[in-house]
């Protein structure tokens, strides 16, 4: 590992705007309780994630626009979370918080029903099909948002592929989910500021002429039972 990653992992220890979980040199998973976002803010604004934030693009983003909002951006990746956080702490963004973790960690890092939205942006879309369980729009994960989720919360997907744009819609239909919007084509007309918010990978593809599918959906009151073969594991599902 190159020394620059090195600093920024000893950096984000220290950070006040990053937590983890498992909690750095903390005791251990079991009996972990949420965190209180309440008082890591100072207030009870409503929470919205953007999961595999990355650098936190969106994150930022939105922060700026919506003072009355926290905003928290959850990844594994510390180098890349190392970016975003210092760009809050140095805009002085009080409403912004980062989160290390795996994406499976999350409901024991929220309360139930504690989050009012969540962004998914630009994720890893896992094209083989072994690797479906993975997609952070699958069944499992879909799970573990219900949890956290305020009821009738919306969650957003915005994505170059294909297939997890097309898997994703087959997933909510399957599952009694209410497509909100459902837009083949962002930039065919002019989107709404938030969504003509562009991350560091859309900008990418956006050069490489790829088109950017986007979704926004709610949760039913009772999703389906997760087949007993597909359990949550631990490995990450960020890219």
């Amino acid at each position: 590992m190159g020394q620059k990653k090195l600093i920024r992992f000893e950096e984000i220890k220290h950070f006040p705007n990053v937590l983890h979980f498992p909690p750095a040199g903390g005791p251990p998973l079991a009996g972990h309780e949420p965190f209180r976002w309440d008082h890591h803010f100072g207030n009870n604004h409503p929470l919205v994630l953007e999961l595999a934030c990355g650098k936190g693009d969106y994150t930022l983003a939105l922060a700026r626009r919506f003072a009355n909002k926290n905003f928290i951006g959850v990844d594994l990746k510390g180098n890349r979370i190392w970016k975003g956080a210092r760009t809050a702490l140095d805009e002085q963004l009080t409403n912004v918080a980062f989160l290390r973790s795996r994406i499976e960690g999350i409901d024991r890092c929220f309360a139930p029903g504690s989050v009012a939205e969540i962004w998914i942006t630009f994720p890893d879309p896992y094209l083989r099909k072994s690797k479906a369980k993975k997609r952070l729009t699958h069944l499992r994960f879909l799970h573990l948002y219900q949890r956290i989720l305020a009821a009738g919360s919306t969650i957003h997907l915005k994505t170059d592929s294909d297939e997890l744009y097309a898997f994703t819609r087959e997933t909510l239909r399957e599952n009694h989910c209410s497509i909100l919007r459902d837009v083949f084509d962002i930039y065919a007309s002019a989107p709404e500021e938030v969504l003509r918010i562009q991350t560091f990978y859309e900008k990418m593809h956006l050069q490489e002429g790829r088109t950017i599918h986007y979704l926004a959906f709610t949760l039913p009151a009772q999703l389906p039972p997760l087949p007993e073969k597909i359990q949550p594991d631990a490995r990450a599902t960020t890219r």
